[in-house]
């Protein structure tokens, strides 16, 4: 079985900086760690690697140079090699230009390496906080795909996915290929070993660019091709008035809250 697992490294601080002129990201001197969310569906995919020994897990990130470091970390958790596509052509992208380009770079990967079976990917990142780009990337390859997934098994050639909805949860069978994106999962992201980071040192990444990619369009790639326009970036101002209500009993503090959101006129 062939996994593909999709990380993004992003910027490990909530001070995030926008470049005005851009209106991009500014990654200068933040430091940098592997999407969380992907760290989850990392796991699930070693998961599914150590009740099938014979699954191998292909890493794909898209960014600048030191995007290596963070593809290096997964390799010491799970990762069996990894692809970085980057190129200058790329840089500006939204999210529909990103997840144009990683379809491109998962097709070119395939079409030396054989299909997939699942495709993996965080439900966001944590600097964006869209949830667009895996949906995305299946829309782009025509996939079937499953969002919000938690648990993930395989059984023969289904996939068996524990979807976290609004109500609890839902069971659902896709059949392989697929997109998976995941939630934060009850069990958490293995660590590595001092051997398995030494291992990770060695392995080569590849580099994907756009010359390897011939059926690409760069038309939509890029801040040319992002349709998505930022009007406007602003820091919210913070105000840290507020009213701590802690009686004795529960009861006394509802009661309290309540006269005040009347005196508020909130109620």
């Amino acid at each position: 079985m062939k996994i593909l697992v999709c990380v993004k490294q992003v910027p490990d601080t909530t001070e995030i900086k926008i470049d005005p002129v851009t209106n991009t990201l500014i990654r200068a001197g933040v430091p940098s760690i592997v999407n969380p969310f992907d760290a989850y569906a990392l796991e699930i995919a070693a998961r599914i690697k150590d009740e099938n020994p014979d699954t191998e897990i292909t890493l794909l990130s898209m960014g600048p140079d030191q995007a290596k470091n963070a593809l290096r970390e997964c390799l010491a958790v799970g990762g069996d090699k990894a692809y970085l596509c980057s190129d200058r052509k790329f840089g500006g992208s939204d999210t529909l230009a990103t997840s144009y380009i990683l379809a491109s770079a998962i097709e070119a990967i395939e079409a030396k390496e054989g299909k997939f079976d699942i495709i993996f990917g965080g439900k966001q990142a944590i600097d964006g906080d869209t949830g667009q780009v895996g949906p995305e990337i299946a829309a782009h390859m025509g996939l079937a795909q499953v969002t919000y997934a938690s648990e993930v098994s395989v059984d023969g050639d289904s996939i068996i996915v524990k979807r976290e909805s609004d109500q609890g949860y839902d069971m659902i069978s896709v059949q392989k290929p697929a997109v998976v994106t995941v939630v934060k999962t009850a069990f958490e992201p293995r660590y590595p070993t001092i051997k398995s980071k030494m291992a990770a040192r060695k392995k080569e990444i590849t580099v994907i660019t756009a010359d390897d990619m011939p059926e690409i369009d760069l038309t939509r790639c890029g801040l040319k091709g992002s349709p998505t326009k930022v009007k406007k970036t602003f820091t919210p101002v913070r105000n840290k008035t507020c009213v701590k209500i802690a009686e004795e009993a529960v009861t006394d503090s509802a009661i309290k809250l309540v006269g005040l959101l009347a005196d508020a006129k909130v109620l």
